[in-house]
């Protein structure tokens, strides 16, 4: 697949590059060439090749799933500048 010059002032636009006129013969190479590159990976053959998240297999370590409460309200609350019946006392703001 060859880009030409009105694809590539297009695909700037796009983009939300300003291009100038002199530029784009550039950019329509170095373009064409990358679109080259990714060409040649439909080359590989990638039949046997597992889908991966990361390049060495890692198991990452799990921590059991522990339900607690905590039971340290009264430290918390210690911090507030003011508590009623175990929960923060916070002022009306709606009349």
């Amino acid at each position: 697949m060859a880009l030409d010059i009105a694809t590539v002032r297009r695909v700037a636009a796009l983009c939300r590059i300003r291009v100038s006129d002199t530029d784009l013969s550039t950019m329509e190479a170095e373009l064409n060439e990358i679109l080259h590159w990714v060409e040649q990976l439909t080359e590989l053959d990638t039949d046997d090749v597992l889908p991966m998240t990361r390049v060495v297999d890692v198991d990452l370590p799990m921590r059991d799933d522990v339900v607690s409460d905590g039971d340290c309200a009264d430290k918390i609350l210690v911090n507030a500048p003011a508590s009623a019946q175990g929960f923060f006392s916070v002022p009306k703001v709606i009349e």
